[in-house]
């Protein structure tokens, strides 16, 4: 009787998914589970073992997809998560291994925790909420932590995929005007759902009280955002990232703020993550969460099954639900 194809998974991802393959496939998990895995530990699991399930932090890289071809058995790496920019793609192609990714079940929790930042920035939440622990509150003031709006303002989205689509769609329940820039047009039946109106991204960044990426990370959006495109916002402007941390560079955000070239920023992701620029850190006018724009039960639960579920395919010699051939250029 041959042996059951294996599947090396390289964190505690949820269990909805793994109950999917344990019938059919051995799964191995990366010890200590938890604790982050190495390139070399993930060329070593690519040598034995027919699909890699990896997540966002993980190295696989070129040696992995050589190890993995010249094993011979690897057929698959599912990643968890939508973004793949820890992946080689190009070299996996090459090797003829699959790679997926999980879109379509986590752009509406993303676009949850986007609003909730721009809430959150907007009305000062993370300074108003230390000012009450920390015993100061001593009753309502005329001038007690003045914030900004959000409804009727003008949203900028970098970015129209399916989580800045999701994000136009709050932001029309606030009576937001929406503009936006992406690599292509939207259609104009979709432009007119989320009455949104295309712009340059030099218009979009002056015209905007808060601008939101939602850019997959490549060669092309890294430092997308620099001290030139701070110099063209507004000071009054708030910058929203919940996409990959890289896209902007810190050190010119952290001038813009010092500056007073923007208001503030709210982030859910850092450029050298899980670092973060000390400067930011001590300010009032950043907003900052640990990259937790899909952790909800339910979104973290739909992600395990949709990796699990291209292992699946590909291993049953069939083509995965949310495959990904190649690294697009954005712009």
């Amino acid at each position: 009787m041959l042996d059951h194809p294996k599947v090396y998974v390289t964190s505690n991802i949820p269990e909805a998914g793994l109950t999917l393959l344990k019938e059919k496939f051995k799964l191995n998990f990366h010890q200590p589970l938890g604790q982050q895995i190495t390139e070399d530990e993930l060329i070593e699991a690519a040598k034995s073992h027919d699909a890699l399930i990896t997540t966002l932090t993980d190295p696989v890289t070129e040696r992995v997809a050589a190890a993995g071809q010249n094993g011979g058995k690897l057929k698959v790496v599912a990643n968890y998560g939508a973004g793949y920019d820890n992946i080689a793609v190009d070299a996996f192609s090459n090797a003829d291994i699959r790679v997926t990714n999980t879109p379509g079940v986590l752009h509406e929790t993303t676009a949850d925790l986007t609003f909730a930042l721009i809430m959150g920035i907007a009305r000062r939440i993370n300074e108003a909420e230390k000012f009450l622990r920390s015993g100061q509150f001593q009753g309502w003031k005329p001038d007690l932590l003045l914030g900004e709006d959000v409804h009727d303002r003008t949203i900028g989205i970098i970015g129209m995929g399916e989580i800045g689509q999701a994000v136009a769609k709050r932001a029309l329940g606030f009576n937001m005007e929406v503009i936006y820039y992406n690599r292509s047009y939207l259609s104009q039946e979709r432009e007119q759902e989320l009455q949104a109106q295309y712009k340059s991204l030099e218009e979009l960044l002056s015209e905007s009280d808060f601008v939101s990426i939602h850019v997959p990370l490549t060669n092309n959006t890294q430092h997308m955002i620099t001290a030139k495109e701070f110099s063209q916002m507004k000071n009054s402007a708030f910058l929203i990232n919940t996409s990959r941390g890289p896209v902007i560079d810190e050190q010119a955000l952290v001038d813009a703020l010092k500056t007073g070239e923007i208001q503030g920023a709210a982030l859910d992701v850092f450029e050298k993550e899980p670092e973060v620029h000390p400067e930011l850190l001590d300010r009032q006018d950043c907003l900052l969460v640990p990259h937790i724009g899909s952790a909800t039960h339910k979104c973290r639960n739909n992600m395990s099954e949709m990796a699990c579920k291209n292992v699946e395919a590909v291993l049953d010699g069939q083509e995965p639900p949310t495959p990904v051939d190649s690294i697009e250029p954005w712009r």
